[in-house]
């Protein structure tokens, strides 16, 4: 039976505790007033609409270094802005104080073809009160040329082949092929078709465009997100890639790799770390150059198949422009043809002997071109 000695000695050791735990919960004995700090928010000037932009419109369309006009007006002639920001794609081009509002962003920045974005903010007492965002369309400036072919040679090529890549170095013919569970990369003798050395895809794979960068083999895959790194001499892996589109066309330019994923865009890659660092919107005089599939780099242009279609388009790499189209077709006959025939793809260029090589998927033929204006 406890004492009450120890009745007091328990007693306060729960009123320590209770005391304790309040007071480390930020309570005291009282209830202690809660208050309320008012948002930052609340305390922040309403936007005001100082300006508006009466031109261009969304998605008006301009040429390769033609200025591009920008014409704003006031939202209220009493509230006057102390000035306006105006950046074009990201830089910025002017800073207007006083009217008239407007500006001419100079040709300098119009010289790559693609969507713009139009930004301009007015400020008011050193604060930005409103900013508008609008986006243009710059297009090619020339016609693209059109061209014709003349064949100077046939080789066999596999027909089980569904070509997605293809390129030629020192006398030697590489293939990419794909679908799943029949993706593979191969060294292909040029004369005959037989497939010399082959490594095979996992089954889940759809392999899509290569290249060659010094001594390495690149090869992309089409969902996946995932790629390859062989050694050329043997097809040993020696790593994977990864990036955040689809894969579908591959091409060496210089020290970069080029990729496309099937809309107008081209991606350059750092071939060792595989990031990019810059790509470009293509575009003809008239309309954006969508599904861009197998690539390869001749003579400073970026030459592409157009997926679905008998042409290839050749690319200016530094503004994104259409030089010219090649009409290839009826360049493999009906006689050659049957149910499995699908598209043309796949185009390599000899560098030392000038030839150029275009197939298809699952053609029997691979040819030789002379482009014909």
């Amino acid at each position: 039976m406890k004492t009450d000695y120890q009745k007091y000695l328990i007693f306060l050791s729960v009123f320590l505790l209770l005391t304790l735990t309040l007071s480390c919960s930020g309570r005291s004995g009282k209830m202690k007033e809660t208050i309320v700090q008012p948002s930052r928010v609340m305390n922040e000037d309403p936007p005001e609409k100082l300006i508006k932009i009466i031109s261009p419109e969304e998605n008006t369309g301009f040429k390769i270094n033609q200025p591009v006009k920008l014409t704003l007006a006031l939202e209220d002639n009493k509230t006057i802005p102390d000035s306006v920001t105006v950046f074009f794609n990201g830089n910025h081009v002017a800073t207007i104080k006083y009217d008239p509002w407007n500006y001419s962003i100079p040709p300098v920045f119009t010289v790559t073809t693609g969507r713009k974005s139009l930004k301009v903010t007015a400020y008011k007492g050193g604060k930005p009160k409103n900013t508008i965002t609008r986006f243009v369309v710059i297009y090619s400036d020339i016609v693209p040329k059109k061209y014709g072919y003349k064949v100077i040679h046939t080789y066999p090529h596999d027909r089980a082949a569904f070509t997605q890549g293809l390129f030629y170095d020192k006398g030697e013919l590489f293939e990419g092929t794909g679908q799943e569970s029949g993706s593979t990369l191969r060294e292909v003798e040029l004369e005959t078709g037989k497939v010399l050395r082959q490594h095979d895809l996992d089954e889940s794979l759809f392999g899509e465009g290569i290249a060659l960068y010094r001594d390495r083999i690149f090869q992309v895959t089409w969902k996946s997100k995932v790629g390859f790194v062989y050694n050329k001499l043997d097809f040993k892996l020696i790593n994977k890639i990864y990036y955040p589109t689809q894969g579908w066309g591959l091409t060496t330019m210089d020290d970069k790799i080029v990729m496309s994923d099937g809309s107008n865009v081209l991606y350059f890659y750092e071939p060792d770390m595989f990031t990019v660092i810059s790509k470009i919107e293509v575009y003809d005089n008239e309309k954006k150059r969508d599904s861009l599939n197998e690539l390869e780099y001749i003579n400073g242009e970026i030459w592409a198949n157009i997926w679905i279609s008998d042409h290839i388009a050749r690319i200016d790499p530094s503004t994104g422009k259409v030089l010219g189209y090649i009409d290839l077709k009826g360049i493999l006959p009906a006689s050659d043809r049957d149910a499995e025939t699908d598209v043309l793809n796949g185009i390599a260029y000899d560098n030392k002997g000038n030839r150029i090589f275009v197939t298809g998927k699952k053609w029997p033929k691979l040819f030789e071109i002379k482009v014909t204006e």
